[in-house]
């Protein structure tokens, strides 16, 4: 009888410690993807102030500025919990803001511009944050999809409704290029 009792004392003792694991590992999954968020809306913040600079050089290469803002408010238009799609959005972001760097060789006034050379600046130090910021959530997500996965913690998992995260990547190859910026 005892016996008993102290088997299922120690599996409800397992499943608590279990549970506790995942819900540890889900709210470092979920501050990790804040952080994304966080640099990603800097960067959308940077972007006007990119764009006007820009534009008192640049007046031939409005389509180019106008698709670097409707990428922008697209991106910032995903819902929030939508990795994937807010990683296409970004990775589409990214090429355009490339471009938008890459105009500073056609117009030489704009890349000896003080304000033009603080913003790409910026801008580098952000995507560097990004990137960081990235590995950080994608890292959270695996731990929490191993758990959600492994033997025993997924009959943990499965009932109380835990599932595994997306992972922020780039799905589409053309946005892994590097945009080629020369000065």
């Amino acid at each position: 009888m005892y016996i008993i009792l102290a088997i299922v004392v120690l599996a409800v003792l397992y499943a608590v410690f279990v549970y506790n694991g995942l819900v540890r590992a889900r709210q470092m999954a979920e501050e990790a993807w804040s952080g994304i968020d966080v640099q990603l809306k800097r960067r959308a913040d940077v972007i006007p102030n990119l764009v006007e600079t820009v534009k008192g050089y640049a007046t031939h290469e409005k389509s180019t500025l106008e698709e670097v803002i409707a990428l922008r408010n697209k991106a910032q238009s995903v819902p929030a919990g939508d990795v994937v799609a807010r990683g296409a959005a970004e990775g589409l972001l990214g090429q355009a803001l490339g471009r938008v760097l890459a105009l500073a060789e056609a117009y030489p006034d704009l890349k000896a511009n003080q304000n033009f050379g603080e913003l790409q600046s910026s801008i580098e130090t952000m995507e560097s944050e990004i990137q960081m910021a990235r590995r950080y959530y994608n890292g959270a997500a695996r731990d929490l999809n191993v758990k959600v996965e492994s033997f025993p913690s997924n009959l943990v998992a499965g009932q109380f409704g835990f599932s595994k995260r997306e992972y922020f990547e780039i799905t589409n190859e053309a946005d892994r290029a590097v945009p080629t910026v020369k000065f």
